[in-house]
């Protein structure tokens, strides 16, 4: 009996080690992977994905689609999400996703010390990775840089039928107009709207690329575009885009004042994150210098890490003064800012 006994608690003893090690090797294995659902689709981003896993052993599962249907997608999964990181583009979605109870606050001395503080949520819900400027792209045989200035100038008369601008309901404009609300005020940033409609060439259509070609064809004079789309249209495979991009010049508005309204994409961990660690990792490996002058050099979008330089285009359209309104005040105006677009008749 005493035999059977001590048979029967070695063999519950083996059972438990063996147990222990078969969870252990599934926490391991859990640790060396991590989920990205991201609303970027360019080239660079693969091969950052790729250099990571290559550093670190973390394998990276990537989920692409827009930022409405990830936010949904994780909106209905819940605490069965297996999301560790959303990537999106312009802070207004990164705090809508944050505003939805989506990401979680995470602690890191190198997010903390690399990114500016305005680039990024004040909570650590979400981090800035690389910075846009949506300036004026004007046509230079019929536009005199002197006349322009600020986002405010372009309600003046003088522009009358010759602006070109996207919908209302573009992310980018909601945000800009969220900025300018913030500013100046909700009623003369209605005002604002109401001046900029009347001074549209056309009723707004396509996305930033089809704005430029636009001024190009002769429908308009001038257009408010992402600096990261004319950029694009320079190096494109594309003959026409490359001699559209060639045809327009980029003013930086409001220098002498706040300086020029910028966004972000950037990313933010999930809330139930499975793989919390890894994603804090990759987050951080993405504003690493390496990773920055990739998202700088091959999408030619401005880097957040300071230490590194941008691409030579980027260069050449020379330094300019920012906006240092902190992001997430764009997000948190937003519903208003589409309510005084609705009131203004910006379609």
């Amino acid at each position: 009996m005493k035999k059977t006994l001590v048979g029967l608690l070695a063999l519950t003893l083996m059972f438990s080690c063996k147990n222990s090690e078969e969870k252990n090797k599934t926490s391991e294995n859990e640790k060396q992977e991590v989920n990205v659902y991201t609303h970027r689709h360019y080239e660079s981003d693969q091969e950052l994905f790729e250099m990571f896993e290559e550093q670190t052993g973390i394998t990276v599962n990537v989920i692409n689609a827009n930022a409405d249907e990830l936010i949904q997608k994780m909106s209905m999964e819940g605490e069965q999400s297996p999301a560790d990181v959303l990537i999106t583009v312009d802070a207004g979605r990164l705090e809508r996703a944050k505003s939805s109870d989506l990401l979680q606050a995470v602690s890191s001395e190198i997010l903390e010390e690399t990114i500016p503080s305005h680039l990024k949520d004040a909570d650590n819900h979400w981090f800035g990775l690389t910075k846009r400027a949506r300036v004026i792209a004007y046509a230079k045989d019929r536009v005199d840089e002197s006349e322009l200035s600020t986002y405010e100038d372009l309600a003046s008369d003088k522009w009358n039928d010759k602006l070109l601008i996207r919908s209302s309901g573009n992310i980018y404009n909601q945000s800009l107009m969220a900025s300018i609300m913030v500013h100046n005020g909700e009623e003369e940033a209605k005002e604002w709207a109401e001046a900029v409609v009347e001074n549209m060439a056309r009723a707004p259509k396509g996305n930033d690329r089809d704005q430029v070609k636009a001024v190009v064809a002769g429908e308009g004079d001038l257009a408010i575009v992402n600096t990261y789309y004319i950029g694009k249209m320079l190096n494109s495979e594309d003959p026409e885009e490359v001699k559209a991009g060639e045809e327009v010049k980029l003013f930086f508005p409001n220098q002498e004042g706040r300086g020029t309204h910028i966004n972000v994409s950037g990313a933010g961990v999930a809330k139930y994150a499975p793989n919390k660690e890894n994603a804090i990792k990759f987050i951080e490996f993405l504003i690493s210098e390496e990773a920055q002058k990739i998202f700088a050099h091959s999408n030619y979008e401005y880097p957040v890490n300071e230490a590194v330089t941008p691409a030579a285009l980027l260069q050449e359209w020379g330094e300019f003064k920012e906006d240092t309104l902190n992001l997430s005040t764009l997000g948190e105006n937003n519903k208003k800012a589409v309510m005084l677009f609705d009131e203004a008749g910006w379609k």
